[in-house]
């Protein structure tokens, strides 16, 4: 609270506001007690100091996580705080160890994912940042380690987000714990599951929440001595049984009634339903149907819900024909009857709903009836019976549907607790309790009574926590606190409970005497408690009385109290239930003992109430409890909206401003030693400078300043209320003094310096105007002289211009009008030109278009015949496919088919060549005859020409007229001839273009049948080509189903035989081996070549009988002795691992990748498997990992699947998890190019030029087998190093404290500087020395450099994911100081990559960008003149970095609000459409490679000239192994 001492003019305070509840403001005034204040939004307001709290300018951008950081613990700081980390989507916060949730309204799915829970499984309560999975762990460490019992009181008004914080609980209790393996679905989601019933039977919309809880839920989940959950079970509380009869608007009844009236139409009319509008108890209130919300879709999932819990189908009916009833069972209305103070039902419609209860709930309409409307007295003398009037009846009819509804609710919480299992052996629990808060309403009645006297008696139990919190931490520092007062409620609780003077005992006496009214009720109130401090009688009301809760004042009408008290189950309606034919209901009232029945006690909902009560807070003792406080930020139901005065009423409901009410009667301000000394340090600084003990420091600067009261702990300085005011009022003075000195100081520096710059700058500027005027005089007299010179040659200039201009438009004029004509003459000739082209060109398109049109036609139709075709066969091909024994025969007759089709592919071939060959000639001869045709044509027109010509030739030389007639009829004649001749010539040659034409319409005609066939000819080439593939497919599947077969009769067929039948019958598998492969067909002789010597000799008939020993004998010693030499460390030649090359060669010379069966493969991988055993020797296991990944690259290159199995295309292994999940999948694709030879016993050359051997199927699975042990080797060395470094990593990702406070007291200026900071690096140095040490075993035992570079490169992304995370999740770790410290272990790390080289490191550097950006932030200066872009663009993290920096070192902010706003925005439409909406980053521990990246990136191998080891040097069995020379 302020005080005048600490309140000045200038200070920023907080002062009450109607509308916001606080404002914050500035003091302008003081007036005695009274101060006036500019506030924030525009106004002036005048208050007394006592209302007045100061503000905290210091404050974080981001707030503080826990609200006891905070300088001064008042009401409006803690409003403030909760407002911007709401803003900021911050919606945890912790005040000491209760966690406050406010309901963000919205998705934040980045909060509750599985690396989220990773992240708080084990970590320190307050380490990390607020979360609900924190209360769980601290739950649940608390009870593995002390072996107590737990408990988690959520709490809220409704829509405050109880149940889902509930679900969070339950599901991060489910991570922690795991569980007992169940047959189908775990126990959490078990109890998750139960919750639609639930809901849908115990929840109802009120008038804050359209899903409220009208019940209390203690969920106790049960953990076995392993801590894993065993079992669960749901214990619920103070079901609100008034409202299935009465409700208000507008608020809804319970949610099954309304789902039921949208069940099914099948449904409706069988239990004869309607709209709810027609049912009594529903239509107390105008609101029918949710926003958003189907009921029709809800009751299916009900009915879903119901099915996953265990509840039958038959009793799923029974439970819906229940509500049915009470529904009817409403619509009853009576009336008087004919006797007196009778009643019997009002008309037919009243008495058809009678008989429609009756029916749903099997029992007689008649006693149904009676039931309802006679009361049964039982005397010493005799029976009587008596009627009730109307409203009596009606009083029954409530009473009846009430008691079967709880009934019905008992029954489903039975149900679901036997659904789920108990575990009776479970000594330990963690109870979860979702209770509806405080409530106050404009009208409220005996429910709100009921709810807030549960929320006074855990308001108590919540008191009574935090007090001994309290205790605790003073007791921690060692800190005075008897004189500490205990604020407690338990006047209020004896107000409501005492006997026999309480609330509920009057009014249960009240409900006891049938002529009690309300009035008479509220009367005794008023008379017990009329002078009791926490009853108020109003003024204006006889009947409402108001009770001063730890909440504030509720008005309670007490109307209808008597009513809903009354809880007794009426013997008539026991006896009519209990009869029902329907065993679901008579389970719902079975059969009282007599006792019981004759001793019919009064019952009511009030001590009812009370006993359930009471058994809750006795769970809740005999647990460790934990406290998490719901907050419903605004009534809207809307993201981003903060209803201040909204939330203050939450606070004081939810017991927080309670807990700061106990904090503040202590020591409500604590600061660390670095802290204070860092924020007051300034108030004496020669103390600071004396390089004292921070303890001692802070006494003396305290004593300093006078200050009476506090107390200085181990480890903090705890301050009274105001005392930190106080300091802060004194810094800021201290602070205002040295500024003002500051400024005095620079403002004799400016103006001196302004004025020595203007005498230097007069100084200049006279000398520039006086040089001036001398170049102005000079320029003058230049000009003068320069005019005169300029004018005559201007003169000069234009006579000539004039000239050369008139003779330059005589030759332009001559040159256009010769221009003109030229080109006229151009255009005439070149358009003549261009029309002929044009026209060329024309017959020449129309004449191909129809060619091309005719071709595409005759293809098309080809296609879809041979489609046709081709469909109809592959139909065929697949029916006879299915069968496995007609494999053989499907092939034969494909083979004989694509037979027939390559002679029908050549036929078609020689018919198209024999038609382009007749087409060819028939086009020639046309051609020819068009020719000589033309010839004639020419000729006759050239004799035509001559003709003429001799005839004017005769005419010029005739004689006399007489002769002349003559020569004229003779020509004339010549003429008609040969006119005639012409046209006939014409004619002739109109026959020829016809004949052209016609040739040219069947060579068209002859193209389209080409390209036809052509289009047949492409279609039965596809379809050979498909069915040569179908074929290879069937020849792969029956050889891979008859390796595994062999390979599956392995183990019962006998391997020792006598040596000649080995012998015969290995040589004829070689034989059959190769006529299968195809090599006897063409040449047999490179089959024989394949073969050694040794093996040439032993088909030689004479050495049969020289072994003493079985063939099989020896290669079975010969294999253990190989066994035996690689399970010895038998080291490298040069960079080859001498064991991976002995394998190799010994398996090729075997032969033993060619063999059906045989074991080597199986005794190898179990040797490795052996040799591994030993996770934490890096050396042996480099060592494997070496040599399998080069036996793996050798067979990469040498084998190839048999068969038809070569032919498969190259599939990538699936990264399974599993060691030999893999194994059964085939592995086929080979780099082609590489060639095995022999040559007597012996390899003749290097892995260039071995040819590929045809593995069979154990060879192909010792492959994949070799591949899964590289993996797991390799994961097995990568792990290793994650586990030696993980430890180092949590070290370096914060500064050591004493750093800070070296910072602090200056002494980081001292000559011990360097030493302090090779002490603050030293676990990064550790990092840098694992990550050497670990290098260098690669290297000694040769590692592939690939290999490495993939370790490194993981190792480094394991690093940047874990400071990344932790640094997201720690706000104590975003200051500047931790940010320069993690900025030098980075400098080491790159230092690392450096001297490894590339080689080895490759891109490692580059997978630490995250943490590199995160902490580039960190360090950089000026951040409040960074704009957005200037930052980053990796938003989401760097939004919450920015929101939790703080700047230990110089006291800077972090960026300017407009950029934070920016980046919410941001966040916030990224968050909508984003695929993964975590701001955490996950560790990537799949395997990084495949075998063909191992086969690319090594080398070629020689493995000629390697020396094999003395335990096989001298058997003569492996004389193969000693290098040859060339």
């Amino acid at each position: 609270m302020g005080t005048p001492v600490n309140i000045i003019v200038g200070s920023h305070v907080w002062v009450e506001d109607h509308s916001l509840a606080w404002v914050d403001g500035e003091v302008s005034k003081l007036n005695g007690e009274d101060a006036e204040i500019q506030t924030s939004n525009g106004k002036r307001v005048v208050a007394n100091l006592s209302r007045i709290y100061p503000k905290d300018m210091e404050a974080p951008a981001g707030g503080v996580d826990d609200m006891t950081k905070l300088s001064y613990l008042h009401e409006p700081g803690v409003l403030q705080n909760l407002k911007i980390r709401y803003e900021l989507n911050e919606i945890y916060t912790y005040t000491g160890n209760i966690l406050i949730a406010i309901n963000p309204f919205q998705r934040l799915p980045h909060l509750y994912d599985a690396h989220m829970m990773q992240q708080y499984k084990g970590a320190p309560f307050g380490e990390l940042s607020p979360h609900v999975f924190a209360v769980a762990d601290v739950a649940y460490r608390a009870m593995i380690n002390e072996g107590k019992s737990n408990s988690i009181l959520v709490s809220g008004e409704s829509g405050a987000g109880k149940t889902e914080t509930t679900k969070m609980l339950m599901r991060y209790l489910a991570f922690l714990g795991g569980r007992v393996a169940t047959e189908g679905r775990t126990v959490e989601q078990q109890v998750l599951e139960s919750n639609p019933v639930l809901e849908a039977f115990g929840n109802a919309k009120t008038v804050r929440n359209n899903n409220s809880s009208r019940f209390g839920k203690f969920v106790e989940i049960q953990f076995d001595k392993q801590g894993r959950i065993s079992g669960a079970a749901i214990r619920t509380y103070l079901l609100e049984r008034s409202r299935v009869c009465q409700i208000s608007d507008p608020e809804r009844n319970y949610h099954c009634f309304y789902l039921l009236c949208a069940a099914p139409q099948e449904e409706i009319e069988k239990y004869k339903l309607g709209n709810p509008k027609s049912f009594h108890y529903l239509n107390q209130s105008n609101c029918y149907e949710l926003v958003g919300v189907s009921d029709a879709h809800d009751y299916l999932a009900t009915r879903r819900a119901m099915d996953i819990v265990g509840i039958s189908g038959k009793e799923q009916d029974a439970i819906f024909r229940v509500v049915a009833a009470i529904l009817h069972l409403g619509n009853i209305e009576f009336t008087k009857g004919k006797e007196i103070d009778s009643s019997v039902p009002k008309d037919e419609k009243s008495k058809f709903h009678l008989n429609m209860t009756a029916e749903l709930l099997m029992c007689d309409p008649r006693a149904l009836e009676d039931a309802l409307c006679k009361r049964v007295m039982i005397t010493p003398e005799e029976v009587i019976k008596r009627s009730l009037d109307p409203l009596g009846a009606t009083v029954s009819r409530d009473g009846l549907a009430k008691t079967i509804y709880s009934r019905l609710f008992d029954w489903l919480v039975d149900k679901i607790n036997v659904s789920i299992g108990q575990d009776p052996n479970s000594k330990s629990l963690i109870g979860v309790l979702d209770i509806y808060g405080f409530e106050s309403f404009k009208a409220n009645s005996f429910e709100q009574f009921c709810i807030n006297f549960t929320n006074e008696k855990l308001q108590q139990h919540f008191n009574q926590h935090v007090f001994k919190m309290e205790q605790e931490e003073y007791t921690k520092e060692a800190i005075d606190w008897s004189y500490i007062e205990f604020v407690d409620n338990q006047d209020v609780l004896d107000l409501i409970e005492k006997k026999p003077g309480g609330i509920v005992a009057l009014l249960d006496e009240a409900c006891m005497f049938p002529k009690s009214t309300h009035e008479t009720f509220a009367n005794k109130l008023y008379q017990t408690f009329k002078n009791h401090k926490r009853f108020i009688k109003p003024k204006l009301s006889r009947t409402d009385f108001t009770i001063a809760h730890y909440a504030g004042e509720v008005l309670y009408q007490s109307d209808q109290f008597l009513d809903k008290n009354k809880d007794y189950v009426v013997p008539e309606h026991q006896d009519l239930l209990s009869a029902s034919k329907c065993s679901f209901v008579a389970g719902l009232f079975p059969l009282l003992p007599e006792e019981t029945t004759k001793s019919s006690k009064f019952s009511s909902i009030g001590s009812r109430f009370k006993l359930q009560l009471q058994q809750l807070m006795e769970t809740l003792s005999s647990t460790e409890p934990h406290y998490i406080r719901c907050v419903k930020p605004n009534n809207l139901l809307k993201p981003a909206i903060f209803e201040n005065v909204n939330i203050m009423q939450q606070l004081r409901c939810g017991g927080v401003l309670e807990a700061i009410r106990i904090s503040c009667a202590g020591y409500p301000t604590r600061r660390a030693f670095f802290e204070f000394i860092n924020r007051f340090g300034v108030l004496a600084p020669e103390i600071v400078e004396g390089n004292h003990d921070e303890k001692v420091i802070c006494g003396k600067i305290l004593e300093k300043k006078g200050l009476k009261g506090f107390q200085i702990g181990k480890t903090k300085v705890f301050l009274r209320a105001g005392q930190m005011a106080e300091l802060d009022a004194r810094r800021a003075e201290v602070l205002s003094n040295a500024a003002k000195t500051i400024q005095h100081r620079i403002r004799t520096h400016n103006a001196r310096k302004q004025f020595i710059a203007l005498r230097k700058a007069t100084i200049h500027v006279q000398s520039l105007w006086r040089g001036r005027l001398a170049c102005k005089f000079f320029e003058s007299m230049k000009r003068e002289a320069g005019a005169v010179k300029i004018q005559k040659n201007i003169r000069r200039y234009q006579a000539r211009k004039g000239y050369s201009k008139l003779r330059v438009s005589g030759l332009v004029l001559q040159t256009g009008l010769r221009a003109m004509a030229a080109r006229k003459e151009f255009r005439f000739r070149k358009q003549t030109k261009a029309a002929i082209i044009m026209q060329t060109r024309w017959r020449c398109h129309r004449a191909s278009s129809y060619y091309k049109k005719l071709k595409r036609a005759s293809i098309v139709s080809q296609c879809r015949w041979r489609g046709r075709i081709a469909r109809r066969e592959l139909r065929k091909l697949k029916m006879a496919a299915r069968e496995t024994g007609a494999l053989k025969e499907a092939k034969d007759k494909l083979e004989k088919h694509v037979e027939e089709l390559t002679w029908r592919l050549q036929l078609e071939k020689r018919l198209r060549t024999d038609l382009e060959e007749a087409k060819t000639q028939e086009i020639t001869k046309l051609q020819n005859s068009l020719q000589s045709m033309q010839i004639k044509i020419d000729e006759t027109s050239a004799l035509l020409v001559k003709e003429r010509e001799a005839a004017r030739k005769a005419i010029e030389e005739a004689p006399p007229v007489i002769k002349e007639k003559q020569v004229i009829v003779e020509d004339t004649k010549r003429i008609d001839s040969l006119t005639g001749e012409v046209e006939s010539l014409k004619a002739s040659l109109h026959l020829e273009e016809q004949r052209a034409d016609n040739s040219e319409r069947r060579y068209a005609e002859a193209q389209e049948s080409i390209e036809e066939k052509q289009k047949k000819l492409q279609e039965t080439e596809g379809k050979v080509h498909q069915l040569l593939e179908s074929l290879s497919r069937l020849e792969e599947k029956l050889t891979n189903l008859e390796s595994e077969n062999q390979v599956l009769r392995q183990q019962a067929v006998s391997v020792s035989m006598a040596p000649n039948k080995f012998l015969s019958g290995r040589s004829k598998s070689i034989v059959q081996r190769s006529a299968e492969g195809g090599h006897i067909v063409g040449d047999p002789k490179p089959a024989l070549d394949m073969h050694s010597h040794s093996i040439i000799q032993r088909d030689h008939p004479e050495v049969e009988e020289k072994p003493q020993k079985s063939l099989n004998e020896k290669q079975q010693e010969n294999q253990e002795l190989l066994i035996r030499c690689i399970a010895q460390h038998l080291g490298f030649a040069g960079n080859r691992p001498i064991a991976a090359c002995i394998i190799y060669k010994c398996l090729l010379q075997w032969r033993s990748f060619e063999v059906e069966r045989t074991s080597v493969f199986d005794r190898i991988i179990q040797t490795i498997g052996n040799a591994i055993e030993t996770q934490d020797n890096n050396d042996v296991l480099a060592y494997w990992l070496s040599n399998a990944s080069t036996l793996l690259l050798l067979l990469q290159r040498t084998l190839k699947a048999s068969g038809a199995a070569g032919m498969a295309p190259q599939r990538r292994r699936s990264s399974s998890a599993t060691l030999f999940g893999r194994m059964t999948q085939s592995f086929r694709g080979t780099p082609q190019g590489v060639n095995l030879s022999f040559v007597n016993g012996g390899l003749n050359g290097g892995v260039d030029t071995l040819r590929q051997v045809e593995a069979k199927y154990p060879a192909l699975l010792f492959k994949q087998q070799l591949t899964a042990y590289v993996e797991k080797i390799y994961g097995m060395i990568r792990d290793n190093l994650k586990k030696e470094i993980s430890p180092l990593l949590g070290l370096c990702i914060q500064a050591p404290r004493i750093s800070r406070a070296s910072l602090v007291k200056g002494s980081s200026r001292s000559l011990a500087n360097s030493a302090a900071q090779q002490a603050l690096i030293a676990h990064w140095q550790g990092i840098v020395k694992s990550l050497g040490n670990f290098l260098n075993t690669l290297k000694a035992n040769h590692v592939p450099p690939f290999l490495v570079r993939k370790v490194f490169t993981q190792i480094f992304s394991f690093i940047n994911v874990q400071l990344f995370n932790s640094l997201l999740l720690r706000r104590e770790c975003c200051s500047f100081s931790n940010g320069e410290y993690v900025k030098a272990g980075l400098a080491e790390l790159e230092h690392w990559c450096y001297k490894a080289t590339d080689e080895y490191a490759g891109s490692a550097w580059d997978e630490l960008k995250h943490i590199r950006q995160a902490i580039g932030f960190l360090v950089i200066h000026q951040k409040p003149k960074k704009t957005l872009d200037e930052i980053s663009h990796d938003l989401c993290p760097l939004y919450r970095i920015s929101t939790m920096y703080w700047d230990d070192k110089y006291g800077t902010h972090s960026v300017s609000s407009e950029v934070i706003s920016n980046m919410r925005v941001l966040m916030t439409e990224d968050s909508n459409n984003a695929v993964s909406n975590s701001f955490l980053l996950d560790d990537d521990s799949s395997i990084p490679f495949s075998v063909d990246d191992i086969s690319k990136s090594m080398e070629q191998i020689d493995i000629l000239d390697i020396e094999p080891p003395p335990l096989i040097h001298e058997n003569s069995g492996f004389s193969f192994l000693l290098p040859r020379a060339d």
